[in-house]
């Protein structure tokens, strides 16, 4: 068990290593050796404190920047759009119609020759609409 004493906000992120050697009782010939490195973290109350400390300085950072940018710069029109776009509904209904039309090699089709489509091609518009 390794134990850090000194326990302060300054020593945060700094890196020790330990090395740990293994070695027989009657030898003192090291069978092997491991360096471990190891980082001192705040706890998670203690993250959870700094990140609303930060979240509370970027806020009144951003308040005032945009309190600047109003009044400086003139506000764009600009309209949010929901949903897929326009591309690609038009994507997945033509890769969902090559999925519908005939296989190469049906013989009895209403749809004529070079509307047949061969497995690689339905197996590329199946992968574009998953």
């Amino acid at each position: 068990v390794i134990r850090h004493r000194d326990v302060r906000a300054s020593y945060y992120g700094a890196i020790d290593k330990f090395r740990l050697q293994v070695s027989e009782q009657s030898q003192r010939k090291a069978l092997g050796k491991k360096e471990i490195i190891a980082t001192l973290l705040p706890s998670a109350k203690e993250q959870q404190q700094q990140k609303e400390e930060e979240e509370k300085r970027i806020k009144e950072h951003l308040a005032e920047s945009v309190f600047f940018e109003q009044t400086l710069c003139q506000p764009e029109n600009r309209t949010a759009s929901s949903g897929p776009s326009l591309l690609t509904v038009f994507l997945g209904i033509v890769c969902i119609a090559a999925l519908m039309l005939p296989t190469l090699g049906e013989v009895e089709s209403l749809v004529p020759l070079y509307l047949h489509l061969s497995v690689n091609q339905k197996l590329v518009a199946a992968y574009v609409l998953g």
